[in-house]
């Protein structure tokens, strides 16, 4: 696909869940590059999956994934983004065999808030928030499938049960054809929180952990006026109180994001794949020719 080779397919097709993208990992022909290379479902539109891929290049935040190459004019659609080993969130459930702990629920709440809330002063909303976007590194987990929401169907248009749209994270709002605002990031969160803790979208409220209940069954209101705002869900995963709340500090999340965050299952998955990656032979006459169009940086 463009000037890359497929070496594998990044979700798992066991794990049954609604993917916006059809996603792998992939090396350049020169084999210097390993990346994360998304193409568009089937029957997708090509052009608004573009524009929310060339969009993803602005995106700033500890967990944002933003678009390093794009197809060129005339190619089939695909944009890339530098690969680092990582589980799509229900890969990761599945691997774990259940729930994630609370310790690792409440550092990728706090990690993806933050994100979200950096992304919504630049203007933006992400509008893609769901299980299977979220990929759990070493490190901290990344936010993928920028743009999902929009690129799936324009304003106007009812969602509900299109393609790759995981229906228990699509904000009612959006399901029904509103356009994409920030505090459907917040129900889309919400959800994606409750899935890592439950390994559901839409638990019933007792079944969520009691330190973070109130919070998580706040973001899935259907009114999006009562749901929290992100600096609030920040303070209620992280704990903080008083005077530390107040302060509301830069990079919450480096003080969770700490060996020993993700299940040692967890780890041992990402360096059975890290080694699989460094290990694939790619054959020299499947090695393609045409360039990568890497995107301009303005100063």
């Amino acid at each position: 696909m463009g000037p890359y080779v497929l070496i594998t397919s990044l979700d798992d097709p066991r794990t049954k869940a609604s993917v916006p993208e059809r996603r792998y990992i992939a090396r350049s022909a020169d084999g210097r590059d390993t990346v994360l290379l998304s193409l568009p479902l089937p029957g997708a539109d090509a052009q608004r999956f573009l524009t929310e891929a060339d969009a993803s290049r602005y995106l700033l935040g500890p967990c944002a994934a933003p678009a390093t190459a794009l197809a060129g004019p005339g190619e089939p659609a695909w944009y890339a983004c530098p690969y680092r080993p990582a589980l799509p969130l229900p890969t990761a459930l599945a691997v774990h065999g259940g729930p994630l702990p609370e310790r690792t629920v409440r550092a990728l709440g706090v990690a993806l808030a933050e994100t979200l809330a950096v992304l919504h002063g630049q203007g933006l909303t992400f509008a893609g928030v769901s299980p299977s976007a979220v990929l759990l590194a070493a490190d901290g987990p990344r936010l993928s499938c920028f743009g999902a929401v929009r690129a799936a169907a324009p304003d106007g248009t009812p969602r509900s049960g299109l393609p790759g749209l995981e229906a228990g994270s699509l904000p009612p709002e959006q399901a029904s054809g509103g356009r994409p605002r920030p505090l459907g990031d917040v129900y889309a969160l919400g959800a994606t929180l409750a899935h890592a803790a439950t390994g559901h979208t839409t638990p019933e409220r007792d079944e969520l952990p009691a330190p973070f209940r109130s919070v998580i069954a706040r973001c899935l209101s259907r009114d999006p006026s009562t749901r929290p705002q992100l600096a609030e869900l920040i303070d209620a995963l992280s704990g903080a109180t008083g005077t530390e709340a107040e302060t509301g500090e830069e990079g919450r999340s480096a003080s969770l994001l700490t060996p020993g965050w993700l299940p040692g299952r967890v780890i041992a998955a990402l360096a059975h794949q890290s080694a699989a990656v460094l290990m694939a032979d790619i054959p020299v006459e499947a090695v393609p020719t045409s360039p990568a169009h890497p995107i301009p940086h303005s100063d």
